[in-house]
């Protein structure tokens, strides 16, 4: 589990997690290195309530595990739950006791098969941004905690930054969100295909044969202690981020009052609030996490309102649509929905309608 496959000093260290007494919880992972510290984090994290039960962490390859290495665009893939399906069936089956995934959009394919044995299991950890804006029946998101940074980063073998790339620079991403807001700005660049993990995906970067940058998720590179690569930061006016990005998603059945009431403890309301607003743009667009929208909402403590900003563009960044709203904290659904609103009057339909693979 604690198998570091950066390198020597590449690799932040785990949180550990303490054996305790009583039941023991089995928690859903998949196998990355960034997979198996979100859900050690929340794993620990759980741990520090009082008469904790036991927990054990179950890894589960995905589909979209299966076809990292075949280089075959996420595009191609579908756009049902991708990254978190086997976990989803393993949970529903009791397979697994708690299901972390990181939270943007679900894209499922459906599974050839179920991976791991039926054995019962309670939550699951994800990357919010994994996960459909509809839940599979049966599920619930028991607890979202605090997110992390919500930015992308730009990661040049140069040093350079987006604005310094040479004229036609080739910048790896598997995005269309990511593609259509470089093209945007910057027209003149080759987008490259790109997969895999991110410590990979670096790596490619940092390569002689490899791309000139490499688009991604501060959080991931943060939570991995690969800070000190980054080039760039993007203000949300140059690179929006996926619904969820940066979050948590602890999955749980619906019905299991136990398994819930254990990991509500974990759960930020501020976080859960602005991430509804996200999610309810991408269902009122009735996108999916493969198509170019992102979104992001951040509160404001002292006014309990949250800013919801969405964007709609095309893959080639020809056109790029922009909404922003306001809105009770308490009511994070129809800020959602009022942006998309927006965004459709601008003409989403017609741009989303044509991004879908």
């Amino acid at each position: 589990m604690g198998t570091n496959i950066l390198g020597p000093g590449q690799a932040r260290s785990r949180p550990e997690i303490a054996d305790g007494d009583g039941l023991e919880i089995i928690v859903g992972s998949r196998g990355s290195a960034l997979a198996l510290w979100q859900t050690e984090w929340v794993v620990n994290a759980l741990r520090q309530q009082a008469d904790a039960p036991r927990y054990r962490i179950q890894v589960i390859k995905t589909r979209g595990d299966m076809t990292q290495s075949s280089h075959m665009p996420l595009t191609q893939l579908g756009d049902k739950a991708l990254f978190v399906a086997e976990l989803e069936r393993a949970l529903l089956a009791g397979a697994v006791d708690l299901t972390i995934q990181p939270m943007n959009d679900r894209a499922l394919v459906e599974a050839e098969q179920v991976l791991t044995a039926l054995q019962p299991i309670d939550m699951a950890v994800h990357s919010l941004k994994d996960l459909p804006s509809q839940l599979t029946p049966g599920l619930t998101i028991a607890a979202i905690p605090e997110r992390e940074d919500a930015r992308d980063v730009l990661i040049s073998r140069s040093g350079k930054k987006l604005d310094e790339l040479p004229e036609g620079a080739r910048v790896g991403t598997s995005s269309l969100r990511r593609q259509a807001q470089l093209l945007h700005r910057r027209p003149d660049l080759r987008i490259v295909q790109i997969r895999g993990n991110i410590d990979t995906r670096i790596r490619k970067a940092l390569a002689a044969d490899g791309p000139d940058a490499v688009v991604l998720a501060a959080a991931g590179v943060h939570r991995l202690g690969l800070s000190e690569v980054i080039c760039e930061y993007f203000p949300f006016d140059v690179m929006m981020p996926a619904v969820g990005q940066g979050a948590l998603a602890v999955e749980t059945r619906a019905v299991d009052e136990r398994i819930r009431h254990l990991v509500m403890a974990i759960d930020h309301l501020p976080t859960r609030c602005a991430v509804a607003a996200e999610r309810a743009v991408l269902l009122a667009l009735g996108a999916g996490c493969l198509v170019p929208v992102g979104a992001h909402a951040e509160f404001d403590a002292q006014t309990g309102m949250l800013w919801l900003q969405a964007i709609v563009a095309r893959p080639d960044g020809r056109e790029l649509l922009r909404a922003s709203c306001r809105g009770p904290a308490d009511k994070p659904e129809a800020l959602g929905r009022a942006v998309a609103a927006d965004l459709l009057a601008q003409g989403a339909s017609a741009i989303l309608r044509q991004a879908r693979p």
